[in-house]
């Protein structure tokens, strides 16, 4: 059963095991240093598809089809599903998912869902709730760039503090302790803002979030940056990483040389990948994670992990309203190895 740790940490005393995992991306993304990661990459943005929309629930549906492959089970073995996107009524994931008859809670963290979905897949595994759960993700730059800016054909300018779209989906299959990755405690974010309007500069919208979510779980584990071998966060991009660490260095906090970004791995911006402060989007963090940190951890070449996703919950209607962006991040530590260390 789960144990409550301090504010807002909880200690998953069964571990549950992370069972398998699948990532899924398209043209841009392959050509970035993960090209060879995913274990479907797809030229074509459209994934066979006649709207972005629909381009965006084929890849969930793919990536979710590829983790029950690779973990060799049939959907009927999965007890329930955690899905969400940036699309309006998360309409990625429920066109995208629907023929899988798996028993849905929809959600919707922007893009923090990646960590929001395995926090609650994994805790129903520990609680005893569940045996196996899904947790699943996407965006589509094209999609994102229709609801959130502008159509393409407008051909909008990208300030330098914008990100790029990833399009790309990441799925995990959550289930009892058996084998590494393994999740050893969740730590459930709160609201933050720091009256951020700017909505081309999302990685200063998420940082305060970031900051707040990181020191919270380190006060209520008695642990630091030093316990760690990888600290990474999601979509703050070049802007919000700088920020954070700032936050957090005005709190006594150094992560030193341990903190990474999903929106700074996924693309190459140093060779002509122009994706001005890096990546962002709920596929961003997913496919990342699911191509990247989780085979390194089931290898034993990263052995304690803090996966900290970020969200900006805005929509287009409070932008133009003029309202602020509220920021959200959830983390999730994950772990080669099942003995405790301290309270963990």
């Amino acid at each position: 059963m789960p144990t409550k740790l301090g504010a807002h940490t909880v200690r998953l005393d069964s571990m549950p095991s992370i069972l398998s995992f699948a990532a899924v991306a398209s043209k841009k993304e392959g050509q970035g240093p993960l090209g060879g990661k995913f274990d479907i990459l797809n030229d074509d943005t459209s994934f066979g598809q006649q709207s972005w929309e629909k381009a965006e629930s084929q890849m969930q549906k793919l990536c979710v089809g590829k983790a029950l492959e690779k973990a060799n089970l049939s959907p009927e073995a999965i007890d329930f599903m955690f899905a969400g996107d940036l699309l309006n009524q998360c309409i990625g994931s429920t066109y995208g998912l629907r023929d899988f008859s798996i028993p849905f809670f929809g959600l919707f963290g922007a893009c923090s869902t990646m960590s929001e979905s395995l926090t609650l897949a994994s805790m129903f595994v520990d609680s005893g709730l569940a045996n196996r759960c899904i947790a699943v993700t996407s965006s589509h730059f094209c999609s994102a760039e229709r609801q959130f800016r502008f159509p393409l054909e407008y051909g909008g300018q990208r300030p330098p503090t914008a990100q790029w779209t990833v399009t790309g989906s990441g799925s995990v299959v959550v289930g009892k302790n058996v084998k590494p990755p393994y999740v050893k405690a969740v730590c459930v974010g709160t609201i933050e803002d720091l009256g951020i309007k700017d909505s081309n500069n999302m990685g200063a919208a998420m940082a305060p979030a970031a900051a707040k979510t990181i020191q919270t779980f380190f006060e209520d584990t008695c642990t630091n940056a030093d316990n760690y071998d990888l600290i990474v966060t999601g979509d703050l991009g070049e802007v919000g990483s700088n920020l954070m660490e700032q936050l957090l260095a005005r709190e006594g906090i150094s992560l030193g040389t341990k903190h990474n970004d999903c929106g700074l791995i996924i693309y190459d911006r140093e060779n002509q990948q122009d994706v001005n402060a890096g990546g962002s989007g709920c596929g961003c963090s997913a496919s990342v994670l699911c191509a990247d940190i989780l085979p390194k951890i089931q290898n034993g070449e990263l052995n304690d992990v803090l996966f900290i996703a970020t969200g900006a919950l805005m929509s287009p209607t409070s932008v133009q309203q003029g309202e602020s962006i509220p920021g959200i991040a959830h983390l999730v530590y994950l772990s080669s190895q099942s003995v405790r260390k301290g309270v963990l």
